[in-house]
């Protein structure tokens, strides 16, 4: 059975999948639905959910509709987990794959730069670095990604010293191929899939890193985030608990989403190494 139907299968994969459903739908029908800016008033200000059929969710305290807030958010939560994710997993699989093949002085090298990250916790190296650079989308991406990309490079530089001694890589020396050659097409595809299972971990931190860098105020003005709703609705937290309870939710059950894909898929992977 393929890791994918073990996925398919899986009670964290389907339980996974229908969370995540939610906001991949809202932001699909967010610019449908809500086409104009979402930071743009749009009504009285405090009006409660279900008061009015035209803000179904209320306003927030400049007139602004929260339920376009959440589903531009979700918008802007899952670019940033996703793209944090690529940046992270691409360049942890790249420097651990050099380290683990090459070995020696540039293994020892590339490792001692990755401990140097793992020392500083990502939240407060994201926060420096945007603090310093701008608040802007791909600033926070690339910020995020700084304490992120250590735990994919250390999984594929393990995987490459396991994989680095078997048949087929030494068949590939025999007949030619080139060490760079043999690192990209041989091993490195052989050693992607658990930093895969880990990217999702990386997706899900991501969204929590950015909505508390929004929430601090470090997030992209120009950007609803759900770490900016409830920045926006702690000032008003006991008159109008709302405006931080729905986008809360909605970072609730990505975050839940995600990671129990993760687990699914991890589960699978597990099952197919234990197969092998």
């Amino acid at each position: 059975m393929s890791v994918l139907a073990r996925l398919i299968r899986s009670r964290e994969g389907v339980a996974g999948r229908v969370l995540l459903a939610l906001p991949v739908l809202a932001a699909f029908l967010a610019p449908f639905l809500f086409p104009g800016d979402p930071l743009a008033i749009r009504g009285p200000a405090l009006v409660v959910p279900l008061a009015d059929p035209a803000f179904p969710l209320g306003t927030d305290r400049l007139g602004r509709d929260v339920l376009a807030g959440l589903l531009h958010g979700a918008r802007a939560s899952l670019v940033v987990g996703l793209a944090t994710a690529l940046v992270a997993a691409v360049a942890g699989a790249l420097v651990g794959t050099v380290a683990g093949f090459a070995g020696g002085l540039v293994d020892e090298a590339l490792m001692r730069l990755t401990e140097a990250f793992q020392t500083v916790p990502g939240f407060l190296l994201a926060l420096a670095f945007v603090s310093v650079a701008g608040a802007s989308l791909p600033v926070v991406v690339f910020a995020i990604a700084l304490g992120a990309w250590t735990g994919p490079a250390r999984l594929a530089r393990a995987e490459v010293l396991s994989i680095r001694e078997r048949d087929y890589v030494a068949a590939a020396r025999v007949v030619g191929m080139r060490s760079s050659e043999i690192a990209l097409r041989e091993i490195l595809p052989n050693a992607l899939p658990p930093v895969l299972a880990l990217a999702s971990v990386i997706v899900a931190n991501a969204i929590l890193v950015e909505a508390a860098l929004s929430f601090l105020g470090l997030g992209d003005p120009n950007i609803v985030t759900w770490g900016s709703m409830i920045a926006e609705g702690r000032n008003v937290l006991r008159s109008a608990p709302f405006l931080s309870i729905v986008p809360g939710l909605g970072l609730v059950v990505t975050v839940l989403g995600v990671y129990l894909v993760s687990e699914g898929l991890a589960e699978a992977l597990a099952a197919r190494k234990v197969r092998a």
